[in-house]
């Protein structure tokens, strides 16, 4: 782990007790950063009691503190202690209980990560185009608002400036709020890209 700059004493004291915790390997495991600026995918890479390291799949630039978000629904409070080569490391507001973290223990049941986006969504229906207010997009689908009534079951292709065009599948609706299943696949890494230049807090 690399710093950028120095930290104050008591801060890198605080930084040598978080590294002197035991740590656990997580590869590839999903979560959400959710800050002041937008929301962002991440990978959690490894964790212990006090703090987590993170790949990232872009620079986070001013955001310091966030909350972390697990695919169950727990959020974390954290603050970013170094950022480098793709990779920051963070550390808990309080100490967690590891093994509840692995286990992505939280208050609703496991599913993909959905990263909140704003951005402005065309959805063409049988040769028409509409405009869709576009509120977030997982690897496997997005969610919409939209003045035209949908049915469920109906399908569609939904398309944005930083999004190609996707073919999808009307799979809830509460009109005027709408969910849409993918018929493609995105990677994480596309997914991350993607939403990100849809954040509400970034400079266009």
């Amino acid at each position: 782990m690399t710093f950028q700059g120095s930290l104050p004493a008591d801060r890198a004291q605080s930084y040598e007790e978080q590294r002197a915790s035991p740590r656990f390997a997580l590869l590839l495991r999903a979560a959400k950063l959710v800050g002041a600026e937008g929301e962002y995918l991440c990978i959690v890479r490894d964790v212990s009691e006090t703090g987590v390291r993170l790949r990232l799949f872009h620079s986070l630039a001013a955001e310091r503190r966030l909350a972390l978000e697990s695919a169950a629904g727990e959020r974390l409070g954290i603050e970013k202690v170094w950022e480098n080569g793709g990779e920051a490391g963070f550390r808990f507001d309080v100490s967690i209980d590891v093994q509840r973290f692995i286990a992505e223990a939280g208050p609703y049941p496991k599913r993909p990560i959905r990263v909140g986006v704003e951005d402005v969504a065309r959805i063409t229906v049988s040769g028409e185009t509409t405009v869709a207010r576009l509120r977030d997009l997982s690897r496997q689908g997005a969610g919409i608002d939209i003045d035209r009534h949908l049915a469920i079951g109906q399908h569609l292709r939904i398309e944005a400036d930083a999004l190609p065009e996707f073919e999808a599948t009307v799979c809830w609706r509460r009109h005027p709020s709408y969910g849409l299943v993918f018929r493609q696949l995105m990677s994480l890494e596309e997914l991350a890209v993607r939403a990100f230049r849809m954040q509400p807090g970034r400079l266009r």
